[in-house]
């Protein structure tokens, strides 16, 4: 990699050249027009911070709690599909780096390493990413393996009971659910790194689903899965899933203020406000121009995260001030595991933290849990600007 990199905008171009085209616009860009998804990055821009001076700022504390976790700063990685096709055993590389900088990595259902080989291969506990399919058995057959991995929360995801299209996934040769076509041998070719350390990994399956269905390669599981999304699920779906359950729930995919009151009736211990990442609803707001109505309205009865959009500690620190108690990043990570594997993981979890350190010290904020709305700039009488 390049000596200077200081953003997850370097990260971000850096992974454009290493990886076939169809990985990279899979998780860098969004569905049908991109509004959301745009929406995600130039909001979170739009807020301006409040500049303050004089204050002592010489001790800063980034540190957090969430779930009864300490984290050394607030940000977390989000579940993400097909981790391990970014770099070899991508899923192992992102949680051993989570794990060494103090803060919590989450395993989606669709990774390429199964939830037992990243057991094995951290000392500390993860969180795992659930669907409900409508195959319920195969649903508490996953809920069972993340309890005898010791998973420290369960994270249900819920604003996918059909898929959008994502246009540029066809157009690359990459359908939803995501699978390589002949059309991105070209692209592959052309990255011989990519391959090679691909071909070297443990896994090139779904590794979740590959003990279920040991005979079947990726294509005939991303089918199996793409069957599998159920557009019945309500809020009893959720009650059977806290019944097998007994540790941390969340619930993540939340930007209605309706919608955060019901999970918290719902017995969830923390709520995600997101949007997929702009990879859904198309036209959606925001999510962080909905955070302030969500945390109105869940009123302290849970802990409320966020995603979508995160590319710099100043976005943590905005979305601190709005009410989350801490953000996940997706795409931020990704970039830095197909630029460098663990290391560039590594890399962009410190960036973010100290952009986070510099901005809070300007902004005369020296204790994470303690930053509100008086950090941001806002309208009179106003939430959200």
């Amino acid at each position: 990699m390049s000596s200077v990199i200081n953003s997850i905008e370097d990260l971000r171009h850096i992974a454009r050249r290493r990886i076939p085209r169809a990985l990279f616009d899979y998780i860098d860009r969004g569905s049908y027009d991109e509004r959301t998804w745009n929406r995600n990055r130039d909001e979170l821009r739009a807020l301006a911070l409040r500049q303050r001076v004089m204050v002592d700022v010489s001790r800063i504390s980034t540190a957090t709690t969430v779930l009864g976790e300490r984290w050394q700063f607030p940000v977390g990685l989000a579940p993400t599909g097909l981790t391990g096709f970014f770099h070899r055993d991508g899923e192992i590389q992102a949680a051993r780096a989570a794990q060494a900088r103090g803060v919590p990595f989450c395993l989606s259902t669709m990774s390429i390493c199964s939830i037992e080989d990243v057991s094995a291969a951290v000392t500390g506990p993860f969180w795992f990413q659930l669907y409900l399919m409508r195959d319920r058995g195969f649903n508490e057959a996953l809920i069972s393996r993340a309890r005898a991995a010791r998973c420290s929360a369960l994270v249900l995801t819920l604003d996918l009971p059909l898929q959008a299209l994502r246009r540029r996934d066809p157009k690359n040769g990459l359908s939803v659910p995501p699978r390589l076509t002949f059309g991105s041998a070209l692209e592959i070719l052309a990255r011989p790194r990519w391959l090679r350390t691909i071909l070297l990994g443990r896994r090139r399956t779904l590794g979740n689903l590959a003990v279920f269905f040991p005979e079947r390669g990726i294509g005939e599981l991303s089918t199996w899965v793409g069957g599998q999304f159920d557009p019945s699920i309500t809020w009893r779906d959720v009650a059977w899933v806290r019944e097998r359950w007994p540790g941390k729930l969340v619930l993540k995919g939340i930007l209605d203020a309706e919608d955060a009151r019901e999970a918290a009736a719902s017995g969830a211990d923390a709520i995600i406000v997101s949007n997929h990442g702009g990879r859904q609803l198309d036209g959606a707001t925001s999510t962080i121009a909905a955070l302030p109505a969500v945390v109105e309205a869940i009123a302290g009865r849970c802990e409320v995260l966020l995603d979508g959009g995160i590319s710099s500690g100043q976005d943590v620190l905005k979305a601190l001030a709005l009410g989350a108690r801490a953000c996940l990043i997706g795409k931020a990570f990704l970039y830095g595991l197909a630029a460098d594997g663990e290391r560039g993981v590594a890399l962009a979890l410190d960036i973010l933290r100290r952009e986070l350190e510099v901005s809070m010290a300007l902004c005369g904020l020296t204790d994470a849990q303690s930053i509100d709305r008086r950090a941001l700039v806002l309208a009179p009488g106003s939430q959200y600007p």
